[in-house]
């Protein structure tokens, strides 16, 4: 009777073992390549709101042009009264804050160098995949360049900003992500940035997320061109409401919610207009707006001092406004 200790000959156990070792070294070139290349390019960011040397917060960034282009998180250098940052040269620069964007927690700055800083190329995040190798680098609890690698774990996610606006487009990984990471880069296999680490959910076991380079990108060039991101405002206050199905069914609606108007400035576009508190909101430009969200996502750039057709229900009467909505201002 023969005995089979292992199912598997010797020359195949080899075999198979080569081709693991081969694969976790392909895994750690692709992850170490995109750290050295990368690397030298992330900096930390310590704020100081007061006293110059009294720091009161410290964050991660990246240099992603060679005059000193620097993405970060808007939380980590907002009402920063000086900003300095610190290469993986060893350099303490000085930092001109641009411009910040709390609504996406995104912000600019500028450092002032001699010479050319290493710098990390700008990607997409349209054409990412969940399961996708990405790697996060940053400056976690004081440590300097530290990387950790995960997946994309979802896609077009929605985070609530700290100003309460909703941040859509957020990339979720499980790159584990800690104090001091935020603002640094989340990179693709590639070795480009696809997103900007943006934030842990406590307790949560390893979620992170990171805002997409696209939204980041599309932040920069506003910054540079006007100083801050611009927004169309109606000049109201408003919370989400339910509707009634008899008010669905008799108007004729797409779903069975809108955004109550809970305050209206007086000299306001919604003000002036005619709108009142209590008037149920459907609608702008014939897009539904089932929530507040809905109308932040309405009221961009382009619908700045452009006229806007806005659709209400008022005491069981649907009426229309037309509104020209301004910009807003914080």
């Amino acid at each position: 009777m023969l005995d089979i200790v292992n199912d598997a000959l010797p020359s195949e156990r080899g075999s198979d073992h080569r081709q693991e070792t081969q694969a976790l070294d392909a895994y750690s070139q692709i992850v170490t390549s995109v750290y050295d290349a990368a690397g030298p390019a992330v900096v930390g960011v310590i704020r100081y709101e007061d006293d110059e040397s009294k720091p009161t917060g410290t964050g991660s960034g990246f240099v992603f042009t060679p005059d000193g282009l620097v993405l970060t998180n808007s939380h980590v250098v907002h009402k920063a009264k000086h900003v300095t940052v610190l290469t993986s040269q060893g350099l303490s620069l000085p930092a001109t804050l641009l411009g910040d964007d709390p609504h996406s927690d995104i912000a600019l700055l500028r450092v002032h160098a001699k010479s050319a800083l290493p710098t990390v190329p700008l990607g997409s995040a349209r054409d990412l995949r969940v399961g996708q190798l990405v790697v996060a680098i940053g400056n976690p609890l004081g440590f300097e360049s530290t990387l950790t690698a995960g997946v994309v774990s979802a896609l077009g996610r929605s985070l609530r900003a700290t100003t309460g606006r909703l941040v859509d487009d957020v990339i979720q990984t499980d790159a584990a992500l800690n104090p001091g990471n935020s603002g640094g880069p989340l990179l693709d296999a590639n070795g480009n940035v696809i997103g900007v680490n943006t934030a842990i959910i406590a307790r949560a076991q390893g979620i992170c997320f990171s805002t997409s380079i696209d939204l980041a990108q599309h932040v920069v060039r506003q910054v540079l061109r006007y100083g801050r991101v611009r927004r169309a405002s109606l000049g109201v206050a408003a919370q989400n409401a339910a509707l009634p199905m008899r008010y669905v069914r008799f108007f004729d609606l797409e779903n069975a919610r809108a955004v109550r108007i809970m305050e209206v400035m007086k000299d306001g576009p919604a003000g002036r207009a005619g709108i009142e508190p209590g008037d149920l909101l459907v609608s702008i430009d014939g897009a539904p707006c089932g929530s507040v969200d809905d109308v932040h996502k309405l009221l961009s750039l382009d619908r700045i001092d452009t006229p806007a057709a806005l659709t209400l229900l008022r005491r069981e009467r649907k009426l229309r406004f037309n509104v020209t909505p301004v910009e807003l201002r914080d």
